[in-house]
C-alpha cells in the first residue's frame, strides 16, 4: 500500500464502550492491514458536564468535538463515534468514510424489580437522559416519573441497581457490546420505543485528504447499515434536530429498498407523530427529507416551531 507512516492514530473518549469500539475497530484494522493503530483517549464537553441533562447543555457534537478538533489538527488520523453521537454536519475537512455493521438498534428496559415495561406500577421512576425515550414512554404511560439519568454505562446501572429508579432505559447496542445483555430485562420494540437516529451504528471518521487511511478503513464499511443511517440522517438534517427535540428514525434496507420510519413528539408526550417511508438506495438522504417533510406536513412543524421557541432559538 505505499504507507509511509504505518502507524493510525485512532481518538476515542475514554469510557468503557467508547473504548471497547475504539478497541474493536484497532483490532480489525491491524488483522486486515497489517497497520499498527495506537488509541488516544480524548476528554470531550460531554464527558466532563454529567449533571445536566443533554437537552439542557444545548449544542450538537457534545461527544465529538474534541475529537474532531485532534483529528483537524494531525494529532490523530482517525476517530470512531457512536453514530447517534454524530451531528448531521460534520465540520469542512473531515469526513465519515465508513459506517460499520449495527449491532441491535432496539432500546432496552432495566429493572430489578419489575419483568417488564408493562408491569411498571403508577407513577414508577424510570431514568433516561434521552427526551426521545421520554416523549415516546410518556406517549404510552404519562403516570410514569421520568427522571435524568447521566454518566457512563455501568454507573447508570449502579444508581438503578442501588434503587435509585425503579427501571431504567438504555441502548441495547453497548450493552450487548460490553457482554452485558444478561442485564437487559426486555427489549423493547421499534413500533413502541422508535431508536435513535443511527442507533448500534459506529461511524469512521477521517480528514478528507487522507487515502491511506480512507483505504485502511474502506472495507468496515457495511453496505445496508450504511444506507440505512443516510436515510436516517437525512431526516435529521431536514428537521434540524439538535438535542432539545425528541426526534427518532429508524431505517432498514432490504436489496435496493430503504424501508425508514421516523418520528417527532412533544416532550410530554401529549403529541406523536410518526410515519413511514420507501425508497431506492440511489438516494438514502432524499428518502429521509421527504419523510421529514410528510411529518412537517402532517404537524411536525408546529412541534418544532414550539420547542425551539421555548428554547429561545
Amino acid at each position: 500500500m505505499g504507507n509511509t507512516n504505518p502507524l493510525i492514530r485512532l481518538g476515542s473518549r475514554g469510557s468503557k464502550l467508547a473504548l471497547w469500539q475504539a478497541e474493536f475497530i484497532q483490532f480489525e484494522i491491524e488483522r486486515k492491514t497489517g497497520r499498527k493503530v495506537e488509541i488516544t483517549r480524548i476528554r470531550t464537553t460531554g464527558d466532563m458536564i454529567l449533571d445536566v441533562p443533554l437537552a439542557r447543555v444545548g449544542g450538537k457534537g457534545l461527544f465529538v468535538k474534541e475529537i474532531e478538533e485532534a483529528l483537524l489538527t494531525g494529532r490523530i488520523d482517525l476517530a470512531v463515534h457512536s453514530m447517534k453521537d454524530v451531528p448531521t454536519d460534520l465540520p469542512d475537512g473531515l469526513e465519515i468514510v465508513a459506517i460499520t455493521r449495527r449491532e441491535d438498534p432496539r432500546d432496552a428496559f432495566l429493572s430489578v424489580k419489575y419483568r417488564r415495561f408493562e408491569d411498571l406500577p403508577q407513577g414508577a421512576k424510570v431514568g433516561t437522559s434521552s427526551l426521545r425515550r421520554q416523549t415516546q414512554l410518556l406517549g404510552i404511560r404519562p403516570d410514569l416519573s421520568i427522571e435524568t439519568l447521566r454518566g457512563n454505562l455501568d454507573t447508570r446501572i449502579r444508581k438503578m441497581e442501588g434503587g435509585r429508579f425503579d427501571a431504567i432505559l438504555l441502548a441495547a447496542a453497548g450493552l450487548r457490546r460490553l457482554g452485558w445483555e444478561a442485564k437487559i430485562t426486555q427489549y423493547l420494540p421499534e413500533e413502541m420505543l422508535l431508536p435513535a437516529i443511527g442507533q448500534g451504528a459506529l461511524g469512521i471518521e477521517i480528514r478528507s485528504g487522507d487515502p491511506d487511511t480512507r483505504e485502511s478503513v474502506s472495507f468496515l464499511n457495511d453496505r445496508d447499515t450504511a444506507f440505512a443511517v443516510r436515510a436516517e440522517r437525512g431526516f435529521l438534517k431536514r428537521l434540524e434536530g439538535g438535542c432539545q427535540v425528541p426526534i427518532a428514525s429508524h431505517g432498514r434496507t432490504e436489496g435496493d429498498r430503504i424501508f425508514l420510519q421516523g418520528m417527532v413528539g412533544r416532550p410530554d408526550g401529549s403529541e406523536i407523530i410518526r410515519g413511514s417511508a420507501t425508497g431506492s438506495v440511489s438516494g438514502p438522504e432524499a428518502l429521509g427529507v421527504s419523510l421529514a417533510d410528510q411529518l412537517l406536513d402532517r404537524g411536525a412543524r408546529t412541534i418544532l416551531n414550539e420547542v425551539y421557541r421555548a428554547a429561545g432559538r
